[in-house]
């Protein structure tokens, strides 16, 4: 089987969900840490401009977005499930609302604490791609509203989880990845001030069970070498039905697929399938060749070229 390269950071939240993800199903993987912030040189070339991190690799197949990179992991590597009781529609409902629910609230009131210890030319270039501003000062202001935010989602979480230790039950899932990966993130960063804006207290045997989960087997491996099994290997052939696009789009037009929340530029290539639950476009670079990258449907929007969708 393909090995799983993983283009990541440490810092990243979102990456820490697929990197439990690893541990979870106790698989060996390669890390390429990729900068924290443009240019991306060695990641470019693989996503036709895609910057958001993670992004999973497998030979010539690019997973974007943790929502679909979590559920290709499952694919290829069912057990044990990340979707106890088959219920795939549920985990990717609840993923998706916490993620847009959490991810700047919680993101801003970390740097409500940290925010001055970071560059001024990330919180420029966040402030460019999120229409967000991080540093400490703005999050200072917005803190309150943030806490309002935090407390809201997190008191359904805490009842999701008052007579269960996961949220399916017994098993954990991919929702629990979700939910917990914003948390680590203020926990880590914001330490001992973190704990005392958030109602971390009822959550922590819950936290201590996905930490314990680890990382699996990492292997650091450099971004040439990652290119190097793009470019040396053909992309797999879709499992998806290439022509049941909803809107009508057929494989082999020219498409562009955008985000339908911050970080929009189009993504361009040729389409290759798409159906209501994933999209796959064709990209070519003299560094890789020939790859598929893949998206999510929920969350994207695929349009033709001439911008009609």
């Amino acid at each position: 089987m393909a090995s799983l390269i993983l283009h990541h950071y440490d810092f990243s939240p979102y990456s820490e969900k697929v990197r439990l993800a690893f541990g979870y199903k106790n698989l060996d993987w390669n890390s390429v840490q990729t900068p924290i912030q443009a240019p991306k040189p060695d990641l470019v070339p693989l996503t036709a401009g895609y910057r958001r991190a993670p992004v999973l690799q497998i030979g010539a197949d690019v997973y974007c977005d943790t929502l679909l990179i979590l559920r290709e992991i499952e694919r290829r590597h069912p057990e044990p499930t990340l979707y106890p009781g088959g219920q795939r529609g549920l985990v990717y409902a609840l993923s998706m609302w916490w993620d847009r629910a959490t991810f700047f609230p919680g993101a801003k009131l970390t740097t409500s604490i940290i925010g001055d210890q970071i560059p001024q030319e990330f919180l420029e270039e966040r402030k460019a791609l999120m229409n967000q501003d991080f540093s400490k000062s703005a999050s200072l202001q917005e803190l309150p509203l943030n806490q309002q935010r935090m407390h809201a989602a997190m008191a359904w979480l805490i009842d999701m989880l008052k007579d269960r230790p996961f949220i399916l039950g017994s098993q954990p899932s991919a929702a629990d990845l979700t939910a917990y990966h914003i948390l680590w993130f203020a926990q880590k960063n914001g330490g001992a001030d973190a704990e005392g804006l958030l109602p971390l207290a009822p959550l922590r045997d819950w936290m201590d069970h996905i930490a314990a989960l680890g990382h699996g087997r990492r292997h650091e491996i450099p971004a040439q070498e990652a290119l190097d099994v793009a470019r040396n290997t053909a992309p797999e052939p879709p499992h998806i039905r290439a022509n049941a696009d909803p809107s009508g789009l057929m494989p082999g037009q020219s498409v562009a697929v955008r985000a339908d929340d911050y970080a929009r530029d189009p993504i361009r290539g040729r389409l290759v399938a798409a159906d209501a639950e994933e999209l796959i476009i064709q990209h070519d670079d003299g560094r890789v060749g020939t790859v598929y990258i893949h998206f999510p449907r929920a969350g994207y929007e695929l349009l033709a070229e001439d911008g009609q969708p």
